[in-house]
């Protein structure tokens, strides 16, 4: 599934409180850094890292590779990746085993937060197609394209995805990273073409959520949900019901619509109790209403987890508004090290960068993370963070331009968000009545869409509404 990102942003009134941390806090901060690192190692370890498997793992039959592995829950996830490395130490000249072998790494390194096993599915894959020719191993190369997007080099995705297509038109697999290549790389026509193409060779759950993502991206809210409740009556396990039903929560929380976004999440976690998508969306919902100990019960045991670095932002941002700050620093200084450790493993992380940065960080790291990814592809989240890294270095007339892109009629994308920094880069350049429409429709659509974004934009908007009798008559 392609999934959603809600952006968590931190307001920019507190920037001078950003000065030289104390003794203390270094300490405190530093090992967390180290708690983190050792968390994910000792997480590659349990999982089967390449290390000695633990013996009374109960056994299971290896995955199929046909296995969506990822709509596999979490447990099951790992008692495949255990079983497929026994039956590879029997049966090591199974093609398709080492690439389902793959393709359930690539997946474990999304969910789990721990980027290492980005190599061991390459070296998976790289073993698939030594025992079978690209030319007839549909599998890797479908397996490589979803490695590569999720290290976030589209343009291999979409690459590796019509190699799979030619050996197989109906590669599930190849069918639904395609489209998620072309989205990422902001090509939202052939995108809207690509999974036309696939809803009718691979009609099933990944392409129904991407069909809705594409539909969202253009404006379609409506055509979305529809496709995605019609996608639930068709779930046919609690893994199933438990990835749409998340899906729709996603999609009424980006719409303001809390109430049916916790419906949803509740019938997410009714079938899967442990879902992490689904938990984090209930804590996000709970602090755009205001439930803040609510939020921080959910989002530490989302972090607690799975430390990436949207939820890392979204639980420091709630303990800014929370006034915990020092607490705060540290979600931040966990996103520096989650960075660190995903570019050592192959992961471009440019846009979560820039837009860390620009808030929470180094201006001038984040406009230099935003353009490098502006020059690898324009799609409407890079000109998002390419107006805002532009706006915290003061290049307010330049971000207009990205904000405009951003937030423009074509593909028609609704993000309050988008809305907030456009709104707040029109302030900066004294157009208080552009300034004023964009903050009210970020907050129109999703009053909460961040507890620090969403509060300075009140702020913004209050203070625009004092001088606006003046400016309109």
């Amino acid at each position: 599934m392609l999934v959603r990102k809600p952006q968590f942003t931190r307001g920019r009134e507190h920037e001078g409180e950003r000065g030289t941390a104390g003794t203390g806090r270094h300490r405190r901060g530093v090992l967390t850094v180290l708690a983190v690192a050792l968390v994910l190692t000792a997480t590659s370890v349990a999982l089967g890292a390449g290390g000695e498997e633990d013996r009374n793992v109960r056994a299971a039959q290896p995955l199929a590779a046909s296995v969506p592995v990822e709509r596999l829950a979490s447990g099951d996830l790992a008692q495949g990746i255990d079983s497929l490395q026994e039956h590879l130490k029997a049966q090591p000249k199974d093609a398709t085993g080492w690439a389902t072998l793959g393709a359930a790494y690539v997946e474990q390194a999304r969910t789990s937060g721990d980027p290492t096993r980005y190599p061991q599915a390459e070296k998976a894959f790289g073993r698939s197609l030594a025992l079978r020719p690209a030319d007839e191993n549909d599998a890797a190369l479908a397996g490589r394209s979803a490695l590569a997007a999720a290290r976030h080099d589209f343009p291999a995705a979409l690459g590796q995805a019509d190699r799979a297509l030619r050996v197989n038109p109906y590669s599930e697999r190849a069918l639904s990273t395609r489209v998620d290549a072309l989205v990422e790389l902001g090509r939202y026509d052939e995108a809207w073409k690509a999974v036309e193409l696939a809803d009718r060779r691979r009609p099933g759950l990944p392409v129904f959520t991407r069909y809705a993502y594409v539909r969202e991206l253009r404006g379609d809210v409506k055509g979305a949900r529809e496709v995605l409740l019609r996608a639930g009556k068709s779930a046919s396990s609690a893994a199933d019901t438990a990835y749409v039903a998340t899906a729709l929560g996603q999609l009424a929380w980006s719409q303001g619509q809390y109430a049916d976004a916790l419906d949803h999440y509740a019938t997410a976690l009714r079938a899967d109790p442990r879902y992490v998508p689904a938990l984090e969306g209930r804590g996000r919902t709970y602090a755009a209403q205001g439930r803040t100990e609510q939020a921080l019960t959910d989002l530490e045991e989302v972090v607690r987890r799975y430390p990436l670095p949207g939820q890392l932002a979204a639980l420091g941002e709630l303990y800014e508004v929370a006034g915990q700050r020092e607490k705060a620093g540290e979600q931040y200084e966990l996103i520096g090290t989650w960075t660190r450790l995903a570019r050592a493993n192959g992961v471009a992380t440019d846009l979560e960068s820039a837009l860390v940065e620009a808030d929470h960080g180094d201006a001038g790291q984040a406009l230099e993370a935003a353009r490098a990814e502006w020059s690898r592809r324009e799609s409407v989240h890079t000109a998002d963070a390419l107006a805002w890294a532009l706006h915290a270095n003061g290049k307010d007339r330049e971000a207009l331009t990205y904000a405009r892109k951003a937030t423009a009629a074509s593909p028609g994308y609704r993000n309050a968000s988008f809305l907030h920094h456009r709104g707040m880069i029109e302030r900066a350049l004294g157009d208080d009545k552009a300034a004023r429409r964009s903050l009210t429709a970020a907050l129109d659509l999703n009053r909460g869409f961040s507890p620090t974004g969403a509060r300075e934009a009140r702020s913004a908007l209050s203070a625009l509404t004092g001088s606006g009798s003046r400016e309109d008559s």
